[in-house]
């Protein structure tokens, strides 16, 4: 009997929601009008992108679900956001402000600004665990910023950021404030009222919807300037037809976290402690990276001393995990992620991304604990391995 590999990737993608898929297929067969038209077709794609929009708006609390424009995804979102806002926002200055940990398309918007708009941007520092002190957003505040953005969780260590707080330094100086929340929301963690935030960029095939869909929050009154024009759609910021069929699925994955239609964030939590538990007892010297409690349920980055996380995976070919981001991957540059909350290039090389989901199990936990403390003491044992 062949045994599919255990999937610990859920940071880079989640599998697709049978009930998700279910909810697309009249949409890529019989139900295929386009909702820019009046006719009976034409009306019933448009009655499914309005409640879509509506689902995405209730998973993250927003009142108004025309603050919800779709796009291809949450790197597209980032792109809206940041530079469309900084756009809009020229004529009071041309300063940004982020963070070093951020994700590629966070950062490529950013310099995509300096490069050809001439903005500058400061990037501001984090402790060990991840995080980015309000104080430190403060001070590299200038009465030219007009743009400031840190993402929620971030997409390595799953550190959680006070946004709020941040939230709170921003709002009364007239700063837009955007978060990346792609890794957040499949936890039903994104609370928009809660967190303050203006902007913030989601994907749906980080919540069990499907690839190539996402969405950017807008807070009403927030000017943005359209980056994909040539049509009306998206309330004139993201023009082309809209793919109805994605989004209907990510509103059907929305809804399913808001109705409680999956395992609770607890349920994911407590598998990746056990996972987290058992390899730090049975590999000595190996240590978590991230915040030890403002994490996401299932990120567990994993330091292990003296061995390189790509050799490992390449000998577990049982086991579905990553070395760090997806985006980073081919790359033989150390992550940024690692580097900045103090690990050595050697240290970063010897770290792994284990990303559970609610699709995994017990047993899931225990036979990947057993296959990756095994390979683990095998390389150390090796003489190129030893001290």
């Amino acid at each position: 009997m062949i045994t599919e590999p255990i999937y610990l990737d859920h940071q880079a993608t989640t599998p697709l929601d049978e009930r998700v898929l279910e909810a697309m297929l009249p949409y890529l067969t019989h139900e295929y009008g386009n909702p820019s038209s009046p006719h009976i077709y034409g009306q019933a794609a448009a009655r499914a992108v309005h409640s879509a929009r509506r689902r995405v708006a209730d998973l993250i609390g927003a009142t108004n679900e025309l603050e919800i424009v779709f796009t291809s995804g949450a790197t597209e979102a980032d792109q809206l956001a940041i530079v469309g806002s900084a756009l809009a926002a020229r004529p009071r200055g041309g300063h940004l402000v982020t963070t070093v940990i951020e994700h590629k398309a966070v950062l490529a918007a950013c310099q995509r600004l300096i490069d050809h708009n001439g903005y500058t941007c400061t990037r501001v520092g984090v402790d060990r665990h991840g995080r980015v002190h309000p104080a430190d957003i403060a001070a590299a505040l200038t009465p030219h910023t007009v743009l400031v953005s840190v993402m929620h969780a971030n997409n390595e260590i799953g550190t959680l950021q006070q946004l709020s707080a941040i939230a709170e330094i921003t709002a009364p100086r007239g700063i837009v404030l955007h978060t990346d929340a792609a890794q957040s929301i499949g936890y039903g963690l994104l609370d928009i009222a809660e967190l303050g935030i203006d902007l913030a960029s989601m994907s749906a095939h980080k919540l069990h919807g499907p690839k190539g869909i996402g969405a950017l929050y807008i807070r009403g009154g927030t000017r943005i300037t359209a980056q994909q024009t040539g049509g009306g759609q998206e309330r004139g910021l993201r023009a082309g037809t809209p793919n109805v069929p994605a989004i209907v699925g990510f509103g059907a994955a929305a809804h399913l976290i808001t109705a409680d239609a999956v395992p609770p964030p607890s349920r994911v939590r407590a598998l990746r402690d056990r996972l987290q538990d058992r390899l730090l007892v049975a590999i000595p010297g190996a240590s978590v990276n991230g915040h030890p409690h403002r994490r996401l349920p299932g990120n567990l980055s994993l330091t292990l001393p003296g061995i390189e996380a790509a050799d490992l995976l390449g000998r577990l070919p049982d086991i579905a995990a990553s070395t760090g981001s997806a985006c980073n991957t081919g790359s033989g540059d150390p992550s940024d992620v690692l580097t900045a909350i103090g690990l050595t290039r050697a240290q970063a090389r010897a770290t792994l991304r284990l990303s559970l989901g609610r699709t995994t199990t017990e047993t899931d936990i225990d036979r990947a604990a057993h296959l990756i403390a095994r390979t683990a003491h095998t390389m150390a044992a090796e003489p190129a391995h030893m001290a």
